[in-house]
């Protein structure tokens, strides 16, 4: 038996998510005493999962898994896991990784459960802690059958190396089954995505402009984050959608989240509760943010902002 982990991948090359879905992986395979299966699709760059103890790296190779879909990916995962004798399978909280994990199950009649948080508290039987209630309480969710599909959060176990000395294999997959094509994929701009950042700066109105935007990147780009925006402003048009985060939007489970001029909308916090730091920018005290925030500031974020750039620079 084999602990399967599908390592997400960009343009050829592995996502942040897929060192900490290997780090679980390995953590998980030593308590299973079993071994860890790592797999990626048209990766360029897969050996890099033996920095994280991988004693198998399969890099699918297809013309159909140049884009993602749940469809095409699912099946494509399928093989792998029948051909590997695979008992659990671990995902990233990624969007696509969700989407992914319930159509797998599906086709595979096994168990999906999301939002787990630690390695399982037992393993016969298999129970998990896991996050819910938009990250305000966790449960212990048993876990039946054959196979397991679990996705674990965005910084909730972190990278740590276990070096390993993986075979690197390459399975070809000639076809798979699809009845639609993709048409359009909407790419995130920007050094860093919300889904890989350990950092979120984000803004809203309270930045009166597309035009004041620039201190945002400007804040970014020192802290080596990614930049975010409320729902009003993605609608305005003043941000591209990919940058709307929320409940409606994208989640975000970063480890210092830090938001300027934005009120804290219930449907805002949901979306941004798990992050571990949130740091909140408001010249409104009454602002309902700062209740769900580590540390505030009250004040004008063009006078604080700016000063708080030069700060940092100065300490580089």
């Amino acid at each position: 038996m084999s602990v399967l982990v599908y390592s997400e991948s960009e343009n050829g090359k592995l996502k942040k998510s897929s060192f900490e879905t290997a780090s679980y992986g390995k953590a998980l395979s030593e308590k299973l005493e079993s071994k860890l299966i790592c797999t990626s699709f048209n990766c360029s760059d897969s050996e890099l999962l033996n920095k994280y103890g991988a004693d198998k790296i399969v890099n699918v190779e297809s013309s159909n898994l140049k884009e993602f879909t749940a469809k095409t990916y699912s099946h494509a995962l399928s093989q792998v896991i029948e051909k590997e004798d695979v008992s659990v399978v671990i995902l990233s909280s990624s969007a696509d990784a969700k989407y992914l994990g319930a159509y797998l199950a599906g086709i595979t009649d096994s168990t999906y459960i999301s939002n787990v948080v630690e390695l399982p508290e037992s393993i016969n039987p298999f129970i998990v802690r896991r996050s819910c209630f938009t990250n305000k309480a966790f449960s212990s969710t048993e876990i039946g059958g054959d196979l397991k599909i679990i996705s674990i959060s965005s910084n909730s176990f972190g990278l740590k190396e276990n070096s390993g000395d993986g075979i690197l294999e390459t399975l070809n997959i000639k076809e798979i089954n699809t009845t639609f094509k993709v048409s359009n994929v909407e790419k995130q701009s920007g050094k860093v995505t919300i889904a890989d950042a350990d950092i979120v700066v984000s803004a809203g109105r309270g930045l009166k402009g597309p035009e004041n935007w620039n201190m945002i990147e400007d804040l970014a780009d020192v802290l080596g984050a990614a930049t975010a925006c409320s729902k009003p402003v993605s609608d305005m048009g003043w941000r591209p959608h990919s940058e709307h985060v929320g409940q409606t939007g994208k989640p975000v489970s970063s480890n210092l989240y830090i938001a300027i001029g934005i009120s804290g909308a219930i449907q805002h916090l949901a979306g941004i509760n798990s992050s571990k730091i949130k740091v909140v920018i408001n010249n409104d005290p009454e602002a309902p943010f700062f209740k769900a925030a580590d540390y505030g500031i009250v004040g004008d974020a063009f006078e604080i902002v700016p000063e708080l750039i030069s700060k940092l620079k100065s300490r580089q």
